[in-house]
């Protein structure tokens, strides 16, 4: 989706240019032209600057309709027909100069698009500059195979499906840009909602019921910067708000039997009616530093120090009725009300600090040390109320909880050029942290616990490059750990990467990449094994500087295999969850400008992507398109683009889907 987004917006751009103007005849001196015409001559300069300059692209996108499902095609690509503001891009110039120098104007896919965007920058010179962006994101998430715990009874229900807008916008304003003393002030906003499915938790079932999302994040933040010749700080103080509601319901009248379809003790489990919702309230207030400094011609130094205290506030409630069961009591009921309040405190503490030293001429050395501290305290009090046919109780719960996690890495590199050309890197980086957390009183299978973080890691490098033609490089990380926080976490790894670009001719450029990461984990257990290989080869070939034509292409297989150990919920006994996938990507594109009639030439892309795997998820992907481009005069051009998506699952047939989609409109320049 998002590379034929990218190529609807900026193909065209691409493809407008236009050949220079011809130069035009100077007119015949005159031996001695009247004092009125050497005047006029003298004050006549070449045409000034218009004051706007730009274009807009303005289309119409066709559809033949979604052959398969349409779910699966709106998770994907999720592009549709209508009127479309494809792209545009203006600049304003002030030859005054006396509100602004230039205002900058750029948009894209606008008109029911699934990624929208607009970005705004004006400025004066030595007085301001200012920025605004705003992003509109469509997510839409319906993969029928996903989060389908009834998948193998032929019941297709995703139970963790999205179906979301995202908007972002953000504006930041600089007074006296290029000044040793720059303040600042900026508003970051972040917002989403939308409809979706969710599974309600009651003991012994879990129910997929529709739900509604919302929620928001407001940043507000100001500083100044100080940049003098060796020495430059930044400081920062800002705020957030944030608030996320969730609302769940089941309609009376309505039977859910869940996931859980086999009777419990001759009873069949049901959910008849729900209400739920929770909210999420925080707040947070930050001071941040920067500084970089250069005391001597062989030593640079930088620093960052970030603290924050968010806080936040959670409320909860639902009231449920069905024929539902109690696991600890061994108890039916057809009635709970439960609602649970809590509070949690979250002072953060980030610093960074580093230096780059130059004793010799050939030898850099960079020294880093970060450290990252989070520790939260948070409280809970909750009451549950069951009710039923001779069932009454209500109960009370007090919960006090507490995480802290420290995370810490140093890290020192040297380069040292051995010749002009040839590079070499060595390195070490140690990690180290501890995590603990803490439930009372003890809750569940576990009240508390404790994780330690151990990693050595050896780095190196070369890079070499004979002549203006030729780079290669190679890039070598290995890792032993002693600890990790997480089960599919790095642990002993190796990581492998290396790059080669060439140069054969001026018209032909090549280049090939190789990247390789296996990591283990051998802990009791666990027993994790992870293996990615990728292997990539690209071209570009434009002959002639691509005046006539040009083809650019690319190729990738990748190869991944997991294993790792778990305990069936079942019967607990130890278990081997294995993933296969084997991948294979291309890309090609021949762009051809071809005789025409008209003025100008007419102008065309032809190519497309395909994507085809095997192992535990076989998968085919196919994009082909087709493009014109055909100017009709100095300010207007025609252009239509064709393009089919294809998609298809081996063992999931009701998810492919095919579909045909044709674009065609006019950009307007000026």
């Amino acid at each position: 989706m998002k590379l034929s987004l990218t190529l609807i917006a900026i193909l065209p751009a691409l493809l407008a240019q236009q050949p220079p103007a011809p130069p035009q005849s100077p007119a015949p001196a005159a031996a001695s032209p009247p004092p009125a015409a050497a005047a006029t001559a003298d004050t006549s300069p070449a045409p000034a600057e218009s004051w706007l300059t730009g274009s807009i692209d303005l289309g119409y996108r066709f559809s033949t309709g979604v052959g398969g499902s349409f779910d699966a095609y709106r998770s994907i690509v999720n592009l549709g027909e209508g009127p479309k503001l494809l792209g545009a891009d203006f600049t304003l110039t002030d030859p005054k100069h006396r509100l602004f120098d230039q205002v900058r104007v750029r948009a894209t896919t606008w008109g029911g698009e699934p990624y929208s965007t607009f970005h705004l920058d004006a400025g004066k010179a030595k007085r301001y500059v200012f920025n605004a962006d705003y992003r509109d994101v469509a997510y839409f998430n319906f993969l029928p195979s996903y989060a389908d715990p009834l998948l193998g009874r032929g019941i297709v229900l995703n139970e963790q499906s999205f179906d979301t807008r995202r908007r972002a916008a953000s504006f930041r304003l600089e007074l006296l840009p290029g000044n040793w003393f720059v303040p600042y002030l900026a508003y970051d906003n972040d917002s989403g909602s939308g409809t979706g499915a969710t599974a309600f938790v009651s003991d012994a079932n879990e129910y997929p019921v529709p739900t509604n999302l919302r929620d928001s994040t407001h940043l507000y933040r100001g500083g100044v910067r100080f940049e003098l010749r060796r020495f430059h700080v930044t400081l920062e103080q800002g705020g957030t708000t944030f608030k996320d509601d969730q609302n769940l319901f089941q309609n009376s009248g309505v039977q859910n039997p869940g996931n859980a379809l086999t009777p419990v003790f001759g009873e069949t489990l049901s959910l008849n009616n729900l209400l739920a919702a929770y909210g999420v309230r925080g707040t947070s207030i930050y001071s941040k530093g920067l500084m970089t400094a250069s005391p001597a011609s062989w030593i640079d130094l930088y620093g960052q120090f970030l603290y924050s205290q968010p806080d936040s506030n959670v409320h909860y409630q639902h009231a449920a009725t069905g024929n539902l069961f109690a696991q600890d009591q061994l108890l039916f009921y057809t009635g709970e009300e439960y609602l649970l309040t809590a509070a949690a405190k979250l002072p953060h503490t980030t610093a960074s600090f580093g230096a780059e030293i130059r004793p010799l001429h050939r030898l850099r050395i960079v020294e880093s040390w970060m450290t990252d501290r989070m520790h939260s305290a948070g409280s809970s009090s909750s009451t549950l109320a069951l009710s039923g046919l001779g069932v009454s109780e209500q109960t009370a719960a007090l919960l006090a909880s507490s995480l802290a996690n420290n995370y810490n890495q140093q890290e020192i590199d040297a380069f040292f050029d051995a010749t002009s050309k040839l590079t070499f890197r060595g390195g070490y980086r140690y990690v180290w942290g501890d995590a603990n957390y803490a439930v009372l009183p003890a809750e569940g299978l576990v009240s508390s616990d404790q994780g330690k973080l151990r990693r050595h890691v050896a780095l190196g490098s070369v890079s070499f490059r004979p002549n203006h033609k030729l780079w290669i490089s190679g890039n070598i990380e290995g890792a032993s750990s002693s600890g990790v926080y997480f089960r599919t976490s790095l642990y002993n790894y190796q990581q492998f990467r290396a790059q080669v670009r060439y140069e054969i001719s001026s018209s032909l450029n090549v280049a090939a990449d190789f990247s390789l990461l296996n990591n283990q984990n051998p802990t009791a257990g666990i027993k994790y094994d992870y293996l990615a290989r990728q292997e990539s080869f690209s071209l570009f070939w434009s002959p002639g500087g691509g005046k006539v034509w040009s083809v650019e292409g690319s190729y990738t297989r990748s190869d991944l295999r997991s294993d790792i150990g778990y305990l069936s919920p079942q019967d607990f006994q130890s278990q081997t969850s294995s993933y296969r996938d084997n991948s294979n990507t291309a890309t090609a594109l021949l762009n051809a400008k071809l005789p025409s009639r008209a003025p100008f030439a007419l102008k065309m892309t032809a190519g497309g992507s395909l994507f085809v795997s095997s192992g535990s998820r076989p998968t085919r992907y196919y994009q082909p398109l087709a493009s014109l481009w055909l100017p009709l005069g100095k300010h207007v051009n025609w252009f239509a683009e064709w393009r089919y998506y294809g998609y298809g699952e081996t063992f999931y047939l009701y998810e492919g889907f095919r579909s045909h989609l044709v674009t065609t409109g006019l950009r307007f320049s000026r």
